[in-house]
């Protein structure tokens, strides 16, 4: 008696976990995906550089690939329309904490700065990054944000 007590717990106990199984194999059709609306305020690769103006400065900062995608080189390019002097840049999470990117300029030319960049991926399909840009100007600290659209797939 006791053994086909147990046997017939044994079944059941096997039947919920084959059925725990097989529910999870089966496509859901109540599953809801969520599109985003792109911003139209962020910065837009693929149409050119995005410009911000900081007392009469204009600076000029463009990624490519164009669609920045996430885990994969990039290249950053940053352009002024004066010298600058202590140009830094970082990459942050805008809405959410991602670390802190540090950026490490070269400089290309007059007024003219390229670097490297690689950055993680969100798993919310709609990751906001910003690019802080300061430096200074006759020793005066000065600052503008970016915000930019991590694995873009706008179509202009």
């Amino acid at each position: 008696m006791q053994n086909t007590h147990k046997s017939i717990v044994l079944r059941v106990l096997s039947l919920c976990l084959i059925g725990l199984l097989i529910s999870g194999c089966e496509p859901n059709a109540n599953k809801k995906t969520t599109v985003f609306k792109a911003d139209p305020s962020l910065c837009n690769f693929q149409i050119g550089p995005c410009t911000k103006s900081v007392n009469d400065i204009d600076l000029d900062l463009s990624i490519s690939p164009w669609n920045t995608p996430s885990e994969k080189p990039l290249t950053l390019n940053l352009t002024s329309s004066t010298r600058l002097e202590n140009v830094k840049v970082r990459i942050e999470g805008r809405d959410m904490f991602m670390g802190i990117i540090p950026v490490n300029l070269t400089e290309i030319g007059k007024n003219s700065y390229q670097a490297p960049l690689i950055y993680g991926s969100c798993s919310s399909g709609y990751m906001v990054w910003q690019a802080v840009v300061s430096f200074e100007v006759n020793g005066i600290e000065k600052f503008t944000i970016f915000e930019f659209l991590a694995d873009s797939d706008n179509e202009t």
